[in-house]
């Protein structure tokens, strides 16, 4: 008996240290997550017929578990996979092939930014997924669309050392409770292990909702960016990349990569989401 005894307290030491060297809160939020997920599956997006041409319909959700999108939506869905301007990722009209991988209007006014890349063209097929993602706490999409990002992105990844989402501003972080960048960028940054620097930038002027028209754009998010004295620190000599959801005008992007490079980053590259095309439906990126 007392051998039985000294056994069943050493098997009760052993469990205790394996609680404590693995049950972090980190595991136990990722296990309570995942007993969510299996009680209540996520819900796939998918297109009514054809003949609607109403985009995508979440009245007739379906239980998915793996990429979260139905495979009639996912063949409308346009990946650029590299193609298109290299420093704004809009795709080129027709055949024209731009000049040394530049559209006509980055060559005339270049961006601060050196590369951007775009999983995917943000049109009538890709806008909804987008858009509950950002406005409609389906964070839950976030896995799915990191993964579009480190493919699109993955030859800007390779020479990167920071990743950094595009900041929102605290009033309306606090509206929103998340940042829709900032959920797309940490997984990335685990998976890359790349460092991941939600704090070094951020918006310090409330901007009002964004036009399509770029100069107005431009006016509205100028100054209203700042790097912190410690994300000053972090960046310096660093190849940064920004992460976003929607490139519309870069007027955004723009104003990052400025306060950026002014503050000691070796250089600047994007990798969003989406692009806006010239004459497509409007991307919000506030």
């Amino acid at each position: 008996m007392p051998k039985l005894s000294s056994r069943l307290g050493q098997i009760a030491s052993e469990v205790k240290a394996f609680a404590a060297a693995h049950w972090t809160p980190a595991h136990l939020r990722h296990g309570l997550a995942h007993a969510v997920d299996i009680i209540f599956p996520h819900q796939m997006f998918s297109h009514q017929a054809e003949d609607t041409g109403s985009g995508l319909d979440l009245a007739m959700p379906q239980p998915v578990l793996q990429t979260g999108i139905a495979g009639p939506a996912w063949n409308r869905i346009r990946f650029l996979d590299g193609e298109g301007c290299d420093m704004c990722a809009r795709p080129f009209d027709g055949l024209y092939p731009g000049i040394n991988g530049l559209c006509a209007a980055c060559l005339e006014k270049p961006f601060p930014f050196a590369r951007t890349r775009a999983a995917c063209l943000y049109d009538d097929a890709s806008r909804n997924l987008i858009l509950r993602f950002k406005h409609a706490d389906r964070t839950d999409l976030a896995p799915l669309l990191s993964r579009w990002l480190e493919r699109a992105g993955a030859p800007v990844f390779a020479e990167a050392d920071v990743l950094i989402p595009v900041p929102l501003h605290p009033k309306r972080l606090r509206e929103r409770r998340y940042n829709q960048a900032a959920e797309i960028a940490r997984p990335l940054a685990r998976r890359l292990k790349r460092a991941y620097l939600p704090d070094a930038l951020v918006r310090t002027k409330k901007t009002a909702p964004q036009t399509k028209d770029a100069d107005t754009r431009w006016a509205n998010v100028r100054n209203a960016f700042a790097v912190t004295p410690a994300g000053a620190k972090q960046v310096a000599g660093k190849a940064v990349v920004l992460i976003d959801d929607v490139f519309t005008t870069g007027a955004t992007l723009r104003a990052c990569a400025e306060v950026l490079l002014k503050a000691g980053a070796r250089r600047v590259d994007c990798v969003t989401v989406a692009r806006v095309a010239k004459d497509g439906p409007r991307g919000n990126d506030l």
